[in-house]
């Protein structure tokens, strides 16, 4: 699944082509997981200018002149793809065309992929908001008896951060992902918010860098300690694995566990 970075990359590359373009046509291939209906966003949006392409948490929106925001969650498997006049991509979604010819088709094969208008407001902070803070943090790890990676994967917590990154932040902090988050010293939590920024910020410079085009995929060639090609850390720690809750935790003995 495409995490925050991924998200903030294809964003920049989607306004690149696609801002104050007026919208020629939307078309819902398949309204599985649409949570409106096709006439609704076709009313609300075609003719209209495409403003901004904003990243909240793991859903990209699309705000148009008029005020109505087209939202995508690409869950998964989902995936953007451009086209010039015609699109041919196989198990789309939803594609945009635009009135110079310009088109974006959402596709996902499992076609799980969520598109909705007008997205309601989050409650939670995104993770590189200026909302999310060291003292918003410390104070809700300070109510939480669960583990420090369920709370950052929980986007009722913070918004953005997958599983992937999580356990490269948390290695960075030095923060066992098993630590109790009420636990943990706020000496670490102010380590954990550092690394939460540093993270997120240097992983989408370095997925533009290597792929500077991209609107899908995950570049994760770069991970410290997520990955199963990994052994060891960038600190020479064996790498370890847990399988543990569905998902898969990468970490070391360099991490410290507050319990």
């Amino acid at each position: 699944m495409p995490e925050l970075p991924d998200l903030q990359a294809f964003r920049h590359n989607l306004e690149k082509a696609l801002l104050q373009k007026k919208l020629k046509s939307l078309t819902v291939v398949n309204a599985k997981k649409l949570h409106t209906t096709p006439e609704a966003l076709q009313e609300a949006l075609e003719g209209q200018t495409l403003e901004h392409i904003r990243r909240v948490g793991k859903e990209l929106h699309f705000e148009f002149k008029n005020g109505h925001v087209l939202g995508m969650h690409l869950m998964l498997h989902g995936k953007l793809y451009f086209f010039q006049k015609k699109n041919t991509e196989k198990y789309t979604i939803v594609e945009l065309l635009f009135g110079d010819g310009t088109g974006l088709a959402l596709t996902d094969f499992q076609a799980a992929a969520n598109v909705f208008l007008d997205p309601e407001e989050k409650e939670a902070p995104d993770a590189m908001s200026k909302e999310f803070t060291e003292n918003y943090l410390e104070t809700q790890l300070g109510k939480k008896k669960v583990t420090i990676k369920k709370y950052l994967l929980d986007q009722h917590n913070v918004l953005g951060i997958g599983n992937a990154y999580a356990d490269d932040i948390l290695w960075d902090a030095r923060i066992s992902p098993f630590s109790v988050c009420n636990k943990i010293p706020a000496k670490a939590v102010k380590a954990l918010f550092k690394s939460i920024k540093k993270i997120l910020e240097g992983a989408e410079k370095k997925i533009l860098k290597s792929n500077p085009d991209i609107i899908h995929g995950e570049i994760r060639d770069f991970m410290l300690v997520h990955s199963s090609k990994l052994k060891e850390s960038p600190g020479g720690a064996e790498i370890l694995k847990d399988t543990g809750g569905g998902r898969k935790t990468y970490y070391t003995d360099e991490q410290v566990l507050y319990k």
